[in-house]
């Protein structure tokens, strides 16, 4: 199993900066990709920045040229650094990582962070 903890939400004014890590741990044999996801209330969960491994990072277009997202492949962390923010990226923001546990592809999983609440106040 992979665990997945966040940290760094809050509350900031429109046009502050806030800045999300996520360290995954347990059992883990390679880390194919993180990212960050978020719900809004009564909204679906969406995507906001996704990494794979050896690949470009790709953005919600809401969010292109304010957030930006940074994977440690060695640490197992991601951080997404948003700038800019604006009252609709009020969330709860989630970590995301997709792992193998084992050199089996069948240990494959898509894991979750607890979530962090962001708030921007206008």
């Amino acid at each position: 199993q992979v665990q997945l903890v966040e940290s760094g939400g809050g509350l900031v004014q429109a046009g502050g900066s806030l800045r999300l890590s996520c360290a995954a741990s347990g059992t883990i044999f390679r880390i194919n990709a993180m990212g960050w996801y978020r719900q809004a209330p009564g909204k679906q969960r969406e995507l906001v920045a996704h990494q794979s491994s050896g690949g470009f990072p790709n953005y919600a277009d809401s969010v292109k040229g304010r957030f930006t997202i940074s994977r440690d492949g060695a640490k197992n962390t991601v951080v997404l650094q948003m700038n800019s923010l604006k009252p609709e990226d009020t969330a709860v923001y989630y970590c995301n990582a997709e792992a193998l546990a084992t050199p089996a592809l069948t240990s494959r999983g898509n894991y979750w962070g607890q979530g962090t609440q962001v708030t921007v106040s206008s």
